[in-house]
């Protein structure tokens, strides 16, 4: 790394704390937006995978499940992943330490799309990080999971999603209960990638996993069957009984 790329890698805020700024009582939710594979430029101002996570902001913010949660995104250096390198799980790392000085040793969520799904995965070994809550991830076969005993991974997927695979999603999650963590897949109906058709269904359902892993309400169990709220068997949404964010 170059010394200019060091000073702004050392000069860059990972974590965009709300204002007025405040100390969650029940815990924190990072928010990681998607980006692409290969990518060493910095994010654009517009910038469509991130924007498109700023309903699940709202969402949540306005939640009574959350109330004393504070929920906020990550922001990264650079749009891509690029291979080895995993820059958006290195800024994951640096958020979660500034969420450590900004508010102490809280219970955290990870709430990530894509890429940021990915991101979220890798750095759920952090000692804060109780869960992830998945959409759309983008899990590639021998993505590591060894790291994930005792966490609770929630994906969201739609099955006909073209961009990342939700049959990889699914194996993921097989390997992860292997390693010992509690999951639950649940099949979206519709949404594609963007999770943009039946957005609001995308937002409820991320909400309550959310609220879930921190605790605050019961995992969202089958209609037919609670028992059945961790399982490696994905479920329908339809299926989900919710709790109303």
């Amino acid at each position: 790394m170059s010394e200019d790329a060091f000073e702004g890698a050392h000069r860059h805020r990972a974590l965009e704390l709300p204002q007025p700024s405040f100390l969650p009582a029940a815990g924190a939710i990072l928010v990681l937006h998607g980006g692409r594979a290969d990518s060493l430029t910095p994010p654009p101002l517009l910038n469509l995978p991130s924007l498109r996570m700023r309903p699940f902001l709202r969402v949540m913010n306005r939640s009574p499940l959350l109330a004393d949660v504070l929920v906020a995104p990550v922001r990264y250096r650079l749009r891509g992943w690029n291979g080895h390198r995993a820059d958006p799980v290195q800024d994951t790392r640096q958020a979660l330490k500034e969420l450590r000085n900004a508010a102490g040793p809280v219970s955290v969520v990870l709430v990530g799309h894509s890429m940021g799904a990915r991101a979220a995965l890798r750095a759920a070994d952090d000692p804060q990080v109780r869960g992830v809550v998945a959409l759309a991830p983008w899990c590639p076969p021998g993505e590591p999971t060894a790291h994930l005993t005792d966490r609770t991974i929630m994906a969201l997927h739609d099955e006909a999603d073209r961009i990342t695979s939700a049959t990889d999603t699914w194996n993921y999650l097989a390997r992860a209960h292997a390693a010992g963590a509690r999951v639950r897949g649940i099949r979206m109906p519709r949404g594609h990638h963007a999770m943009i058709r039946d957005a609001r269904l995308w937002h409820r359902l991320t909400t309550t996993c959310a609220a879930a892993v921190l605790g605050l309400t019961e995992p969202s169990g089958s209609a037919q069957d609670t028992a059945t709220a961790w399982s490696t068997t994905p479920v329908d949404a339809a299926d989900i009984t919710l709790t109303r964010p």
